[in-house]
């Protein structure tokens, strides 16, 4: 895949023409409002750069997960309603994505105004790739503008399938997530350091495998360093591990070792005797975890030597909490080492680039994801890219 085939709209006639726009709409929603606008804010300057260039936008999105059937909680109707308010802009709403009533919908715009089609998973050929299906959303455009990185790691005929039969594109929010994974990984500023959290090393083994062979120092936290102290043959007490997985944390040491990659783990840590908010706790070196006790966040002196690493580094990559932060007081490790990446990062001494649905509510409670270089709210998408894989949808642009 030459990412470098990857064609935008810039310069290109869109006046009166049909821009089938594949966003990702799957935003959350209770009691049909939306909880959390992130991804929908920054989808508008797309949308709306095409709408003011005299582009008829039609927008396409999965929401949910209905298998292929109508149910109203899955509509996107919400979300749409959400969009239009926070764009000032009316926006038309159309409760199908193919078939006759899309079709008029569609024909009926005027040069600048959008509408919203419904959910594509009410459509069984949207997850299996039907190329039918595909043919049916190409009919509904004169070109396609690929917009949701976020939903470009599954074949579906929205990502996939559709760029079989229009001129494609790659939108605005789709560049800016390739280019800040691509100054990451491919073309960082060294020395280069990636934080990797989260409870399992199991669900990590591609990223944690990729990621040696491409940074200098691999911080691990998260309940996924205890698998690793288990390596060393260190007592850890009632922690969560995964002792199944000790011969992955050797391998992995062992790439990192052939790549001069430092593998860098907590030296100290809060434990308590179970998981509860409020629960007495105590802090302690690494080498001495009560037996009863579960490590359930890092230490100060961790966050103190963590940070002295990226005082030391040019460009971070991070993904996943460091502790098991959505439960009171284990967050304050990673929110401490998140204000200081975002200090580093504000004196332009660090290129902070951070993703995951865990690592992207970390950094909001900590109040910091706007003071990081990058943050990615692609979740499978930007894992899938660490480990290294093709994206259908990403690659289905680059196509000659």
């Amino acid at each position: 895949m030459d990412l470098d085939k990857l064609k935008t709209t810039a310069g290109l006639d869109v006046h009166g023409k049909r821009v089938l726009v594949r966003a990702d709409l799957n935003v959350p929603v209770q009691d049909g409002q939306v909880t959390d606008a992130t991804r929908l804010e920054r989808l508008i300057p797309g949308i709306r750069d095409l709408s003011s260039r005299g582009a008829r936008v039609v927008i396409i999105s999965h929401f949910g997960r209905p298998k292929g059937n109508w149910a109203p909680e899955f509509s996107l109707k919400p979300v749409a309603d959400k969009l239009s308010e926070l764009m000032g802009t009316p926006i038309s709403f159309v409760e199908d994505c193919v078939g006759p009533t899309a079709q008029q919908a569609v024909n009926s715009l005027s040069p600048g105004q959008i509408v919203v089609l419904e959910n594509l998973r009410f459509h069984k050929g949207e997850e299996k790739n039907d190329p039918e299906f595909a043919k049916e959303l190409a009919a509904l455009g004169d070109l396609y503008v690929n917009d949701a990185f976020s939903s470009s790691h599954r074949a579906h005929a929205s990502t996939e399938g559709v760029t079989h039969y229009l001129p494609s594109y790659a939108g605005p929010l789709m560049m800016e997530e390739i280019e800040a994974l691509r100054s990451a990984l491919e073309r960082p500023d060294p020395p280069t350091a990636a934080i990797v959290g989260g409870a399992k090393i199991s669900t990590k083994i591609p990223v944690l495998m990729n990621l040696v062979q491409k940074v200098d120092k691999l911080i691990i936290g998260g309940a996924m360093a205890n698998t690793f102290y288990l390596a060393q043959g260190v007592e850890i007490g009632r922690s969560l591990a995964e002792p199944d997985h000790v011969d992955t944390a050797h391998e992995v040491m062992k790439a990192a070792k052939a790549r001069s990659c430092e593998v860098v783990l907590p030296s100290d840590a809060v434990v308590a005797t179970e998981l509860k908010a409020g629960i007495p706790t105590k802090t302690v070196a690494i080498l001495e975890v009560p037996q009863d006790c579960m490590i359930l966040d890092v230490g100060p002196k961790t966050v103190e030597h963590f940070t002295d690493v990226l005082t030391r580094c040019r460009t971070l990559l991070w993904n996943g909490p460091l502790g098991a932060f959505e439960v009171p007081p284990f967050g304050e490790g990673t929110f401490a080492l998140a204000r200081e990446a975002a200090r580093l990062t504000k004196a332009r001494k660090l290129v902070s680039i951070a993703g995951g649905g865990d690592t992207v509510a970390a950094l909001n409670q900590a109040g910091v994801a706007d003071q990081f270089s990058y943050v990615s709210t692609a979740g499978g998408a930007f894992l899938e890219w660490l480990e290294g894989r093709e994206l259908p949808g990403v690659a289905a642009l680059a196509r000659d």
